[in-house]
């Protein structure tokens, strides 16, 4: 039986800076096990475009939400938490230090923080508010939230139609405001957190996400898509490395042109969530090869702890 505290090392960043290889070999080095948060890696059916670890990878340390789910099924952040929280406390049993590794910011928070509970929303709500978006565009959805939410309107990003769509669904299905619905205190954990995020210079950042981009493509992931092009509809495809793929399939772009938007969309991303961990707290900045001063960093937190 494992005692002493228990903490969960977070290792997030942008997409392509090299999180998975880091923490395997701290994974290794601490004997213990990984928790992917790329909500991308749970489908089984999608793999080169989601850059999984390989199967060597897995092999040297036991992950968990990498292929456990198929693009058929739903599931949210909200079941996530549930599940990782349900397996921490299995996992902190054999292990005073668990890692947390992803850069999705939204499915870290849920483990670290818990989720705000929201009231199912029908098909039908959803069918509505995307559909006027894409008639009508943002300032619709802008619009929208101001009249029915103004509170939340005027925290959120409302240059977001995701968060935007997301409030207005919840609006409309519920007849409340959406701020209505969240949280005011965070959940309360049994253990401790180290937050670290791992960053490089951007430069040197893009020209990895372009280099694997490219290895994707050697690797065959034209032909992943194509096997997934008759459910290009899911949810689970509504994402970067698939989508430009069935623009392509469609006929509105050429191959090459698809290959070039993977790789834009995929630096926009990663740009995306820099913002999102630089707009966080307590964040501890170290780069992809730092695993020397990272397991003393470690060390020194657990013979104290």
């Amino acid at each position: 039986m494992s005692t002493g505290k228990k903490y969960l090392v977070v290792i997030a960043g942008p997409t392509g800076v090299g999180k998975t290889a880091l923490a395997i070999q701290l994974a290794k080095y601490f004997n213990t096990e990984i928790i992917s948060t790329d909500s991308r890696q749970f489908y089984k059916e999608t793999s080169i475009g989601t850059a999984k670890p390989s199967q060597e990878e897995l092999n040297v340390v036991t992950h968990h939400f990498i292929n456990t789910l198929s693009i058929h099924q739903n599931y949210s952040v909200g079941d996530f938490e549930k599940d990782v929280i349900k397996l921490l406390h299995e996992l902190f049993a054999k292990h005073n230090i668990v890692f947390l590794v992803g850069g999705s910011g939204l499915y870290i928070d849920a483990v670290l923080y818990g989720v705000d509970e929201f009231i199912e929303v029908s098909e039908a709500t959803r069918h509505f508010v995307k559909e006027n978006y894409s008639q009508k565009g943002i300032s619709w959805l802008q619009e929208e939230v101001k009249t029915k939410d103004p509170v939340y309107f005027s925290n959120v990003d409302q240059n977001n139609p995701q968060r935007l769509m997301r409030a207005l669904e919840v609006c409309n299905e519920s007849g409340k405001p959406y701020s209505s619905f969240l949280k005011n205190n965070t959940s309360e954990r049994e253990f401790e957190t180290i937050k670290l995020l791992i960053n490089q210079p951007r430069e040197i950042l893009y020209e990895k996400i372009n280099k694997r981009v490219d290895k994707m493509v050697a690797d065959g992931l034209e032909a992943e898509a194509q096997s997934l092009y008759p459910f290009k509809h899911l949810n689970a495809l509504n994402t970067v490395g698939y989508k430009e793929w069935f623009m392509h399939f469609s006929g509105e772009i050429t191959r090459e042109a698809a290959i070039d938007l993977i790789k834009q969309k995929t630096r926009n991303y990663a740009k995306r969530q820099l913002t999102w961990f630089n707009n966080q707290d307590n964040y501890e900045e170290f780069g992809p090869d730092d695993f020397e001063k990272l397991k003393a960093y470690l060390e020194i937190i657990l013979q104290h702890s």
